[in-house]
């Protein structure tokens, strides 16, 4: 027989479940009182425009108010101090004119792009011990290929001359047997 038996749970109490009369009543208790903050959120914001037109013009304006909330956030009221409202921002408040401080992170990024060009800069200049060692390095390279590229000329040459030679020995031979 498995754990707790036929009787369910042995933690909590019996559960009770709304009917489906309480449930309408608290739907359309819940339209009402929606209805009624839209009216007086209306009648707020005309007054708001009102006051915005006849003052300094400017159009700064809470959402706050208006702010549709998602699933469940919409039946509960929450007050969590930590959680913060977000904004909508508009373009005319972004400020891209003034000088944006850039993070440590970002400084050292630039720093160490600029340090690279200039070390490829001195690089290619031949200034750095890296470059100077490279160029000795090819320096090397170049001699032994002009003399690898000596000795295969002087070896086909004195190949050419001993089949010269041994062509030249080898016509006697057929001339003097004629």
């Amino acid at each position: 027989m498995p754990k707790g038996g036929k009787k369910g749970g042995h933690k909590g109490r019996m559960r009770t479940y709304t009917s489906p009369e309480e449930i309408d009543a608290q739907m359309k208790a819940e339209k009402e009182r929606k209805k009624k903050e839209e009216e007086e959120g209306a009648a707020v914001n005309d007054n708001q425009s009102e006051d915005k037109l006849t003052a300094s013009g400017s159009e700064d304006s809470d959402d706050e108010g208006s702010e549709k909330r998602k699933g469940i956030e919409g039946l509960i009221e929450i007050e969590n101090p930590n959680r913060i409202a977000q904004k909508a921002k508009k373009v005319t408040d972004i400020e891209l004119e003034g000088p944006r401080q850039l993070s440590r992170r970002e400084r050292e990024e630039i720093e160490k792009q600029k340090a690279k060009e200039r070390y490829m800069k001195m690089h290619l200049a031949g200034k750095t011990d890296q470059a100077k060692a490279d160029l000795a390095r090819l320096a090397i390279i170049r001699k032994q290929r002009e003399e690898a590229a000596r000795k295969k000329e002087e070896e086909r040459k004195t190949k050419e001359a001993v089949q010269e030679a041994a062509a030249a020995a080898k016509g006697l031979h057929t001339l003097s047997l004629k």
